[in-house]
């Protein structure tokens, strides 16, 4: 997408500043538009996660796209993304001071259809400068419009037309300062609008301006206040997995001839017969594949294994990972996805006894796509990686055919953990009583949280999660990327315990190595991680916080804070929620629960 001066990259489009959104650019203020209005960059294959995908939003049909990408090239035609001009309710830039008010700043609120050749001209036929204004309305399913001034002001729908002004009536920027006057004298704070159990600012219409004219669905939400450039006002929700290695090249390459046209509808080996038998061009490019081998490679696009359930993203990642070969000196890394498991004997130590393997990703292949949206609260995958049925987001084109996404190619490392550890360090009457206690609060969140349809992921991913952040902050010290750029994949799931730690980046060469070379020192930074964890410089007030409690209102962490777990939420796949050190290490506040135990 183009700016005035300047680009945005393609992967900021997917993760950021998707359909839907609310972008200022370097004159305006403009919302983007939805795919329909998309010029669609390049086809991105993943078959797992397409199929994924329609399953989730029950499409016959559906294709990952990158975003267009800019062409400097002279002569080339016009590619980008086009956007709409929002909101369409102004501030002018003219500063009246209240004499009988003395502090009270006020400027002219107007339509866009008030002004003359983008300015506001005054009493004094002068043209002011504006700007958009900074409160506009939404609801939770993602509808978006202007507020209704008029009506918000008066409280009542009125003919009244008069000039409505924005008046600032202190220094603090406060909206308990801020008020809206209409030159009727009906006037109306700020603080109205934001609290959502008054209802003032009418009933949502169903709005979707994005999507274009005549797209307005029924909707039964309030309408609440929104701030263009906050953070709740745009979450979009991505779903990710790792391209995970062929099982057999040559065959995968078969399949893949004839897979959109043919192979894409088979589900049994019926229908696999018959379609070898029927179709010339699926018999020329099958041929010399026994029937089992390509039903097991149909079934893996899918992601499904053989006729047993559907595999969820993560099982699938964690089986691959925990049965990676042993690494060789002669190996070279090639393909997308090269893992190999870093022999005991160089990362035994007794702190890492839990650990039942470690494996270098030397190469892997990240893609992203985003599904759709939401406002005020985001919507994560669960913690098997899995989107919800069901669940209610902003749709981002009128008919779906394609998904805007975006690869990373990077590295990681992977630690597996052994199950009989985690399960013995279940069963202590300690951890029980914490869980009770993680439980609770997360309970607490959920009754503050009405229709959400989050779960509690249970003690083992808290855990895991947990260490994950300490990795990820040991490990940025020394491995030449920063904490930012490290994200983590928690497994914690059937298929077994495990973190992986890692990186990417768009651009086709990948990273630099920086992970690799930290994997082969695993020992020494898990040792730097737990050390971490031990104390926190708000200790003792971060250990000894329980997360039902009402006064700190911290209810999905137990003792975590900006001192010691929390780091970037686009490093953590749970938005910094369910994290707790107790689970980890013992603490100042040691209530026995820590699952790995220094001896110094």
């Amino acid at each position: 997408m183009k700016r005035p001066h300047g680009q945005m990259r393609q992967s900021q489009v997917v993760t950021t500043f998707g359909p839907g959104s609310l972008l200022d650019l370097e004159r305006h203020s403009v919302l983007v538009s939805g795919l329909d209005y998309w010029q669609a960059g390049d086809e991105i294959g993943e078959p797992r996660l397409v199929e994924k995908l329609k399953r989730l939003l029950n499409l016959p049909q559906l294709r990952l796209y990158a975003p267009p990408p800019d062409d400097t090239s002279p002569g080339a035609a016009p590619t980008g993304i086009q956007v709409w001009q929002f909101p369409e309710w102004f501030i002018a830039q003219e500063v009246k001071e209240e004499t009988r008010r003395p502090g009270v700043r006020s400027r002219p609120l107007v339509h866009r259809v008030g002004l003359m050749k983008g300015r506001f001209v005054d009493d004094e036929k002068v043209a002011r400068p504006v700007v958009p204004v900074r409160f506009v309305r939404g609801c939770r399913r993602g509808h978006l419009g202007d507020i209704d001034w008029y009506l918000f002001v008066h409280g009542e729908r009125t003919p009244c037309r008069r000039l409505l002004r924005m008046e600032e009536r202190g220094t603090s920027g406060d909206l308990g300062e801020v008020w809206v006057r209409c030159e009727c004298k009906a006037e109306r704070p700020m603080t109205d609008a934001a609290n959502a159990d008054r209802r003032a600012l009418g009933a949502c219409d169903g709005a979707r301006p994005w999507l274009g004219p005549y797209t307005k669905e029924a909707c039964t939400e309030p309408n609440r206040m929104l701030v263009r450039t906050a953070s709740n006002a745009y979450f979009p929700q991505l779903m990710s997995v790792i391209s995970l290695p062929d099982r057999d090249a040559a065959l995968a390459r078969a399949v893949g001839q004839v897979w959109d046209a043919y192979l894409q509808y088979v589900d049994t080996p019926e229908e696999l017969r018959a379609e070898r038998t029927k179709k010339p061009p699926v018999k020329q490019a099958l041929d010399g594949f026994a029937d089992e081998e390509v039903l097991a490679e149909i079934q893996a696009r899918k992601g499904i294994g053989g006729t047993g359930p559907v595999k969820s993203v993560k099982q699938a990642e964690f089986e691959v990972l925990a049965t990676a070969r042993e690494e060789l000196g002669s190996d070279q890394p090639d393909g997308v996805f090269y893992a190999r498991a870093l022999p005991r004997d160089r990362w035994d130590r007794p702190w890492m006894a839990p650990v039942e393997r470690v494996t270098i990703v030397h190469r892997l292949r990240e893609v992203v796509a985003e599904v759709g949206f939401t406002r005020f609260e985001a919507l994560a995958p669960d913690i098997e990686g899995e989107l919800e049925l069901g669940v209610e987001r902003a749709s981002l084109a009128r008919e779906p055919t394609w998904l805007p996404a975006v690869e990373n190619r990077g590295e990681g490392v992977f630690l597996a953990f052994r199950r009989t550890a985690i399960q013995e360090w279940m069963r202590a009457a300690t951890v029980v009583t914490r869980g009770r206690q993680l439980d609770a609060g997360f309970q607490r969140w959920l009754g503050e949280h009405e229709g959400s349809r989050r779960q509690f992921p249970g003690v083992p991913y808290i855990l895991l999660h947990a260490l994950a952040h300490l990795l990820i902050t040991a490990v940025s010290l020394e491995c030449g990327y920063p904490a930012s750029s490290i994200r983590e994949r928690v497994y914690a799931g059937a298929g077994g315990f495990g973190i992986l730690l890692y990186t990417g980046s768009p651009d086709a060469e990948g990273t630099l190595g920086g992970l690799v070379e930290a994997g082969r020192r695993i020992a020494q930074h898990v040792r730097a991680a737990l050390e971490l964890g031990e104390l926190c410089s708000n200790d003792p007030v971060c250990a000894q916080h329980t997360p039902d409690d009402v006064n700190e209102r911290r209810f999905l962490v137990g003792a975590a804070c900006h001192g010691c777990l929390l780091i970037a939420e686009t490093s953590c796949e749970q938005h910094n929620d369910f994290l707790d050190r107790a689970l980890v290490v013992p603490t100042v506040s040691d209530r026995g629960t820590a699952f790995f135990r220094l001896d110094r």
